[in-house]
């Protein structure tokens, strides 16, 4: 049913291929629905109306991407740019008839791939080209692709739903096939095509990252041995990044949490798992930590400095030492773990890899026993503990109780100074609030952060309608209002920030509650961020003699 494959390059010379207006019309006809089930329906008519060449491009543009969730590369294009561009491409704005969705991918490729001197210009005259040749509907999703803001109200979750129902394929098996994988596209590509078959192959393969297993926030130890039946494994929460390491023989790379490549940036890392991972072929999960004098961790912005290095890394190694604490092991010699219990993959990792190497960790029964395991956690510098069902399956992609988050939070009570409109399901809401402390000497409020977490739907209506009645100003995206509006405000971690004019920024913060008991003349003070960052250093280490 799907016909014969071409080459991207002949479906543009001759216009053939499903047009984009198609792909425009079906966004625009899923924005003016709001029932599951007929956007269900209206996703999975359209996707089997498609050419199999033409299935993975669009499933990514319907989801708003330009390219796949796992692929890494980006167009490096901004706001302006584009509005410069559709200036540029108004006058010979086309009809759409020529435009098909591969040669909107197509572009996207090309542009993606331009480099060197005058790259800038030449993406922006792809772009106009790819512009020039759209309707005005068209221009209009292009633009919300760019920018990840489809806004139609269908995300992954309806996509492989009403695939599922489309192909006759089993749901779960279709979610654990984009978890290992991490391209819907191409998973939605082999349901249509090859069925149950196609989709049951899929599974977790060398050098492929999986999307990590997620956790759930847990109240405390009472609650976590009450839902793992009476006993759990404990491990150190660390202040750092979460890496899945893939091992061929010497071959080693390195994933983020994000699935981005990173082994340029770990060569020690790297170093230490060929020389102490005692197999041929793995996928271990662990966290990197940055550490300081005493080998106590330093704070999280100084990991990331060794992250984004692609220069000079070898110099970094020496300033920013990293320790690596593996949990888990999700692949052995050519047997997937992602099936195993929790406890029996620790096992095998245990037997693969040095204690020195290996988390810190506690199976107890015990809530005592678990909060003296707490506190030396906390005493040594990092953020808590996890708390793991030794029973439990590793679920890629997805948050639940089998993992559980402890870790003490700090608050601080902000103000609120100006809130952006939101995108997505958050469209018509004010709902990325700018926290503010208070200046003593000054009496203004400079920003030290900005959060839209922590508030329910009910809470962002009720917000906006607040944040309204205290405008002072707007632009396009962002309203200005009076520093009336006091909010509690948990967050992990005080970071030096050049962005905003507090010279510090908060680690994901999020709302508690909105202090009603208090006026902005009773919020916390910079004084006392600067004296909480400060007292951050009586657990960690400080960098020394480099610039913050």
């Amino acid at each position: 049913p799907f016909g014969t494959t071409k080459s991207v390059e002949d479906l543009m010379k001759r216009g053939e291929g499903t047009s984009f207006a198609e792909l425009v019309r079906v966004c625009q006809d899923l924005q003016s629905t709001s029932k599951r089930t007929e956007k269900i329906r209206l996703v999975g008519a359209f996707l089997h109306s498609l050419a199999e060449e033409e299935i993975s491009p669009a499933v990514s543009l319907v989801l708003g991407r330009v390219f796949p969730q796992a692929d890494e590369r980006r167009l490096e294009i901004g706001w302006r740019t584009v509005g410069q561009v559709k200036k540029e491409a108004s006058g010979k704005r086309g009809t759409g008839k020529g435009l098909s969705i591969l040669a909107v991918r197509q572009a996207f490729d090309r542009t993606a791939t331009v480099r060197g001197k005058g790259a800038q210009e030449e993406r922006r005259a792809l772009l106009r080209d790819l512009y020039g040749a759209s309707s005005e509907a068209e221009q209009e999703i292009l633009t919300k692709i760019l920018f990840g803001e489809m806004q139609h109200g269908v995300g992954e979750g309806v996509m492989v739903q009403a695939v599922a129902e489309t192909a006759g394929v089993a749901l779960d098996l279709i979610r654990r096939a984009v978890m290992c994988t991490g391209d819907v596209g191409e998973v939605v590509r082999l349901a249509l095509t090859r069925g149950v078959e196609g989709v049951a192959k899929i599974g977790l393969r060398l050098f492929r990252p999986v999307q990590p297993m997620l956790a759930a926030l847990g109240k405390g130890l009472e609650e976590v041995l009450a839902e793992h039946g009476g006993k759990t494994a404990l491990e150190y929460k660390f202040d750092g990044a979460r890496v899945q390491i893939h091992k061929k023989r010497d071959a080693v790379r390195i994933f983020s949490r994000r699935l981005s490549e990173v082994t340029a940036s770990l060569p020690d890392v790297v170093r230490r798992v060929r020389e102490n991972v005692e197999v041929n072929e793995a996928v271990v999960e662990g966290e990197v930590v940055a550490v300081g004098e005493g080998e106590r961790p330093l704070p999280f912005q100084d990991l990331m400095r060794r992250f984004r290095r692609l220069h000079d890394v070898e110099r970094m190694v020496d300033e920013v030492p990293v320790r690596l604490h593996l949990f888990d092991c999700l692949y052995m010699d050519g047997e997937s773990l992602l099936d195993e219990t929790y406890g029996e993959r620790w096992k095998r990792l245990s037997n693969i890899v040095p204690e020195l190497f290996l988390t810190k960790r506690l199976v107890t029964s015990d809530v005592l026993a678990g909060e003296t395991f707490l506190r030396q956690a906390m005493e040594a510098g990092h953020e808590g503990l996890m708390a793991k069902d030794l029973k439990g399956l590793y679920t890629p992609g997805t948050r639940g109780k089998r993992w559980l988050k402890i870790k003490p939070a700090e608050t601080l009570d902000l103000v609120i100074v100006a809130a952006d409109w939101g995108y997505g399901r958050r469209t018509g809401w004010l709902s990325n609030y700018h926290l503010a402390a208070r200046d003593e000497e000054t009496g203004t409020f400079p920003i030290i952060g900005k959060t839209f977490k922590g508030m329910t739907d009910e809470g962002f209506i009720r917000m906006t309608e607040r944040l309204q009645g205290l405008k002072t100003g707007e632009t396009r995206q962002t309203v200005v209002v009076k520093p009336e509006t006091v909010v509690e405000v948990a967050y992990n971690e005080i970071q030096k920030s050049r962005q905003y004019p507090s010279g510090f920024a908060l680690r994901f913060a999020r709302v508690k509650r909105v202090r009603e008991d208090k006026g902005p003349a009773e919020a916390d003070t910079l004084g006392r961020v600067r004296t909480l960052y400060e007292k951050q250093f009586e657990r960690k280490a400080r960098r020394k003699g480099l610039p913050e």
